[in-house]
């Protein structure tokens, strides 16, 4: 083959010739490092010609790995094209790398990925552009949240989400409520939360009625983070879940909106056996500024758990 080092007269690169050709693939592997360390840019020759070429899968994703720092279009050319590797290592290595990007630019030349017809390539291309809240990954993103894979919904929308993409609300709030998969529905739950008004409440309100706990609880986050009382009597009713894990984000956002006619509920809770929502609980209490819980708060003074005790003393402190 013809020597790529024919185009440098860089010096410490032409040392590294000889091993980066070597029959050895950890002698390969060492060189490429070595290469990568030099940060110099005609060594990117190099290492996308090992992504692309190097016979072991080892050395491929060794260079896949150290190609995270660049952000050349052909690199990140090199990278989305190592996705269809023949090996899962290299595949995941270049995903990972591609998720490490931060330009505008490399945004644009990952955004055709999302069209792939593998699946895996199309849920690295979407969580690598998640990353780069590239906002022109909206429209695909929106499309894909059609798409057959569960996995490539789900990161369509992380896409949509933290892009703060009003305009997907509808399909999210669709998501939330009717898709067959656990995972979609709670990442679009979640998202819903990028609204601040009350046109997402009847589908959060839906969410807290999954039979699936994982979205009860991310509702309930989501319901407190939205910021409307008027989410207050579900999450009431979420206090008597079945699973501690939903009661807990209830409890804690039921404070966040300080919701007084959640006092009753949220002293039961005061005593519940789990100490984590003991301590949720306090918290709440002490965010209502309520005078009623004063002496439910300090019942729970000497409480058995010293987390659950210093967000009593936090709570006591609001309300005295």
């Amino acid at each position: 083959m013809t020597s790529l080092f024919d185009v440098t007269d860089n010096a410490d690169i032409l040392v590294l010739q000889l091993r980066l050709t070597d029959e050895d693939p950890g002698v390969r592997r060492i060189a490429l490092i070595e290469l990568a360390d030099l940060e110099e840019p005609e060594g990117l020759l190099w290492l996308v010609d090992r992504l692309a070429q190097d016979p072991t899968e080892d050395v491929r994703a060794e260079a896949a790995r150290l190609l995270e720092a660049w952000e050349d279009e052909p690199v990140v050319e090199a990278l989305c094209q190592a996705l269809t590797d023949s090996s899962l290592t290299v595949q995941a290595a270049a995903a990972q790398s591609l998720s490490l990007l931060k330009s505008e630019a490399a945004g644009r030349v990952i955004l055709p990925w999302t069209g792939h017809a593998e699946v895996n390539v199309r849920i690295a291309a979407f969580r690598a552009l998640r990353e780069l809240r590239f906002a022109d990954a909206a429209g695909a993103a929106l499309g894909a949240l059609n798409d057959k894979d569960a996995s490539v919904r789900r990161e369509a929308v992380g896409v949509l989400g933290w892009l703060k993409q009003l305009d997907a609300l509808p399909a999210l709030a669709r998501l939330a409520s009717d898709d067959p998969d656990t995972e979609v529905r709670r990442a679009a739950t979640g998202a819903l939360g990028l609204a601040s008004d009350s046109q997402v409440l009847p589908a959060l309100r839906q969410a807290l009625q999954d039979h699936a706990w994982q979205v009860r609880e991310e509702a309930a986050t989501t319901l407190g983070k939205v910021g409307h009382v008027d989410a207050g009597p579900a999450l009431i009713e979420a206090l008597s879940d079945d699973y501690w894990q939903v009661r807990l984000r209830a409890t804690r956002s039921l404070g966040r909106l300080r919701y007084v006619p959640a006092l009753e509920g949220l002293i039961e809770t005061l005593g519940h056996r789990i100490s984590n929502l003991r301590k949720e609980a306090a918290l709440a209490l002490g965010e209502l500024n309520d005078r009623q819980a004063i002496a439910a708060l300090q019942a729970a003074q000497d409480d058995g758990d010293p987390e659950v005790r210093k967000a009593v003393r936090i709570a006591l402190s609001q309300l005295q």
